[in-house]
């Protein structure tokens, strides 16, 4: 389960966990922007968002940061509390999955589109060990997990709920479901487990278990 707050082995030193979460964050918003150009699907979130986007003519990193700062508004009945962290993944991620789309063009050739596909998830899992492993609070669609298993619900039915809401309202509006969605729902949990415990920064405790989900490149 993410984190939700800051806990210290030792004195957290700011300009390093600054650049862990803003490394981790740009990481994680260029892997959805890799897997925005490869054309063979999304993560169900990015099809949520990339579906916003054609309805209404919107960049896609923008309908990333609105649908963050609206799913924040869940927070409030789950009594949940953001970090630095939670803000910056609103913001962070969305600016920077639309200046990569910005600097790039689409492939050429399936070969470079799974290239650009297979790439997304390890971006994903080491930006998401980076941000994560300052423990400065978790992304708002984590933090909607976490504040209904902190109510009894069980991890993998709140994370697999939410996760196939945004995929079917995603679908719906036209969003990308593709081979590059399942590449993106299997990988990316094994991806942040792997990176997590190798990316923590030292002042944060061994917990985390965010292998049972993963994170959202939100």
């Amino acid at each position: 389960m993410p984190p939700t707050g800051p806990s210290r082995r030792g004195r957290v030193r700011p300009v390093e966990a600054a650049a862990r979460l803003l490394a981790g964050l740009v990481l994680c918003g260029t892997g959805v922007a890799l897997l925005v150009r490869s054309g063979l699907g999304l993560g169900p979130w990015d099809v949520l968002h990339e579906g916003l986007a054609t309805l209404t003519g919107q960049p896609i990193g923008r309908m990333v940061i609105a649908v963050g700062a609206v799913v924040l508004l869940g927070w409030l009945p789950l009594r949940q509390r953001p970090g630095v962290g939670t803000i910056s993944n609103v913001l962070v991620i969305g600016l920077t999955v639309d200046a990569v789309l910005a600097v790039t063009v689409d492939p050429v050739g399936l070969p470079l589109r799974i290239a650009y596909a297979t790439a997304s998830v390890p971006l994903m899992g080491v930006g998401s060990g980076l941000y994560l492993g300052v423990d400065l609070g978790p992304g708002p669609r984590d933090g909607i997990m976490t504040g209904l298993a902190a109510r009894g619900v069980p991890v993998a039915v709140a994370r697999t709920g939410i996760e196939l809401s945004a995929l079917a309202a995603g679908w719906l509006l036209g969003g990308t479901v593709g081979v590059g969605t399942v590449w993106f729902a299997l990988g990316v949990g094994p991806a942040v487990a792997w990176a997590l415990p190798r990316l923590r920064a030292s002042w944060h405790r061994d917990a985390v278990a965010v292998a049972t989900g993963g994170p959202a490149p939100s």
